[in-house]
């Protein structure tokens, strides 16, 4: 393909952004061929009398980095004509054609949506790094995050998400959904996501969390009395969850009350994983806030968010992977 003028600007630029960096190193790491193959069967292939449908590839290039960036479909389209980094990354040439819409971007998602296709893209990036050798999954943390939802009612229901609830998280209280995790516990890649309203326990679903082949489960103290559950019962593994911090704060300045405060402090050292995909996802990907109304809509995109994260979480490790391999 010719390139344009703007593509021989932007390669002889002098400095290379964030942007630039980041999405240089997601081009890299991303199993494209094995999504693609993943969402083929779903995709419209054309032949009738309407405008023939975009490329798969091109509109799941566009979706990712929407998820990446938090914006909007509309957003998404004024950034593929904002930032030459996204047109590259998408691969739209504005000198030669017109950037796919918001309503395209829109009808895209909704066939993720309604096919299940986020689950597909998440369970298929998850099996490209344990093919890699970075989900052991000899041990699991779990752990959950409040995502906040709009507290208004000026909408067209005139209401609330009906699906979407309170919380209260120390002195506050948090309206929206939780995002629980297992994430593995020598990588902290997730390898499982449930989402509920925010005022399920987590404990609650501790067990839907597991994958079923660790031996150790780590959590904080919101899984006290998890191993006691109907469902954990036959649960063959090993619970470490921390202690509650009232109790903590009352052991004993003795040899065996130092030795419990370092069993506690090495259990906190570890779980510190699972705070590196929450931070991805709702710092760096700014997902601080539910996009949609209703669960299923918002569960999905948090497999999107969750998989490109664990993407970005080992992608210094698949880099020194394949520069390894290369060599």
């Amino acid at each position: 393909m010719q390139s344009s003028f703007s593509d021989f600007e932007y390669a002889n630029k002098k400095k290379l952004t964030r942007r630039d960096r980041f999405l240089a190193e997601i081009e890299a790491v991303t199993p494209w061929a094995a999504m693609l193959s993943a969402l083929e069967p779903f995709y419209p292939k054309g032949g009738g009398r309407g405008r023939p449908p975009i490329g798969l590839e091109r509109m799941l290039r566009m979706y990712l980095a929407q998820q990446c960036f938090g914006l909007s479909d509309e957003g998404m389209e004024d950034a593929i004509y904002d930032s030459q980094a996204i047109r590259r990354f998408v691969g739209i040439d504005l000198a030669r054609e017109s950037a796919p819409d918001a309503t395209t971007l829109l009808k895209f998602r909704r066939l993720l949506e309604a096919q299940g296709l986020t689950k597909q893209l998440f369970e298929t990036i998850n099996a490209h790094l344990a093919e890699k050798g970075l989900m052991m999954r000899e041990g699991t943390i779990v752990d959950a995050t409040i995502i906040a939802a709009p507290p208004s009612t000026k909408n067209r229901a005139n209401a609330r998400d009906p699906e979407m609830h309170q919380a209260k998280k120390g002195n506050q209280w948090h309206f929206g959904m939780k995002a629980h995790i297992g994430a593995d516990i020598d990588s902290g890649l997730v390898h499982t996501i449930v989402g509920t309203a925010a005022n399920v326990a987590d404990v609650t679903q501790a067990h839907a969390l597991l994958h079923g082949k660790e031996t150790d489960v780590l959590a904080d103290a919101g899984y006290q009395g998890a191993h006691k559950r109907d469902e954990n019962k036959a649960l063959d593994v090993q619970w470490h969850v921390a202690m509650r911090p009232g109790k903590r704060r009352t052991l004993p300045k003795d040899r065996l009350g130092r030795l419990m405060e370092a069993y506690e402090q090495g259990k906190a050292r570890i779980r510190a994983k699972v705070e590196h995909p929450f931070h991805v996802v709702k710092n760096l990907f700014r997902h601080r806030k539910t996009r949609y109304r209703g669960l299923a809509k918002n569960n999905a995109q948090l497999l999107s968010l969750f998989a490109m994260a664990n993407l970005f979480i080992a992608r210094r490790r698949l880099l020194a992977l394949d520069s390894r391999i290369a060599s």
